[in-house]
């Protein structure tokens, strides 16, 4: 794979999970955290949403960040008006980051019952919001809303969707699993069976309902996604949101692959810690790769190996 890019979105879906708040100079200081440890993009929040969320942007018009770049979410234009007077839209290019990341909706009951318009409506908001945030310069990103589902209850509207998001200009084509709810042989079969030379890179971003959200991710990564999103810890709604901490590792040592980050994996541990620091959260001991024990054995044979040759007992060199 010549190209792999990191996403983080603690700062916007992991706040989303119980108990976890910052303030505003917290989030700034776990941006530059992200940013000292190479994630290529770091989702600052949705700058309609309240008042530090705004506030978050405008402080980073002030801040530098070496590698990062500074992600604003949003959502598709609303029926039956245009992309360009939306307020959703305005704020996102208020936000002046190069990149935006626009959700939208795939599951058609979603477009129904949610969004309250038809499917070929849902279809003329992705197109319009994506093709004028392309318009205005922006690297463009688009969440494919319960992507899964929708592609398990009408897989032609799905690739409506993603053929939209295409058409418009999308940079990548982010596949969610909204609810969780997707295990990896649905999620590799699916995306396989997608026709991947007519639409644009695709990504993945999953929740960890079935415990599942890493190995979703993985999975993900072996059927082509150039882009993985996730959160520090794994934090966000209900279960939370593919564990970042675990996921970076897997596929630097595991699988080979080589984004910025893979460059300061000796950093993971602190960067886990010092997040749960700010959320006043116990880091979790039993984590892999971050928790203390990852790589501690009582006694016992296992420890009777490790005193011996510790290589035969762990699945990796410790850094």
């Amino acid at each position: 794979m010549s190209e792999f890019y990191v996403y983080d979105t603690t700062l916007r879906d992991g706040m989303q999970g119980m108990e976890i708040s910052f303030t505003l100079d917290d989030k700034i200081q776990i941006a530059h955290r992200l940013d000292d440890m190479g994630f290529d993009y770091v989702e600052g929040g949705f700058p309609m949403s309240n008042e530090k969320e705004a506030a978050f942007f405008e402080q980073c018009k002030r801040e530098d960040f070496k590698h990062a770049k500074i992600v604003a979410f949003g959502s598709t234009r609303r029926a039956g008006t245009t992309a360009e007077a939306d307020p959703h839209i305005r704020a996102l290019l208020d936000t002046d980051t190069e990149t935006v990341i626009v959700v939208g909706k795939t599951w058609k009951a979603h477009v129904h019952t949610v969004l309250k318009t038809d499917e070929e409506e849902n279809l003329r908001m992705i197109y319009d919001s994506l093709s004028f945030l392309k318009s205005q310069g922006r690297r463009v990103f688009f969440d494919l809303e319960h992507f899964f589902d929708g592609y398990k209850d009408d897989p032609e509207y799905a690739l409506k969707v993603l053929k939209a998001g295409t058409e418009a200009g999308a940079d990548t084509l982010v596949l969610c699993d909204t609810n969780g709810g997707t295990l990896p042989s649905e999620i590799t079969g699916i995306m396989k069976a997608l026709p991947r030379e007519s639409l644009a890179p695709l990504g993945g971003h999953f929740h960890n309902d079935c415990g599942t959200a890493v190995a979703n991710s993985l999975a993900a990564v072996e059927a082509g996604a150039i882009q993985i999103q996730g959160t520090v810890n794994g934090w966000g709604e209900r279960c939370g949101n593919a564990n970042l901490c675990v996921f970076v590792p897997n596929i630097c040592l595991k699988m080979g692959l080589k984004p910025k980050v893979a460059e300061h994996l000796e950093k993971l541990t602190v960067l886990s810690r010092f997040v749960a620091e700010k959320a006043n959260i116990i880091p979790d001991k039993r984590q892999p790769y971050v928790g203390i024990a990852s790589f501690s054995h009582k006694a016992g044979q296992h420890a009777d190996v490790v005193a011996k040759q510790a290589e035969l007992m762990e699945h990796i060199e410790i850094l």
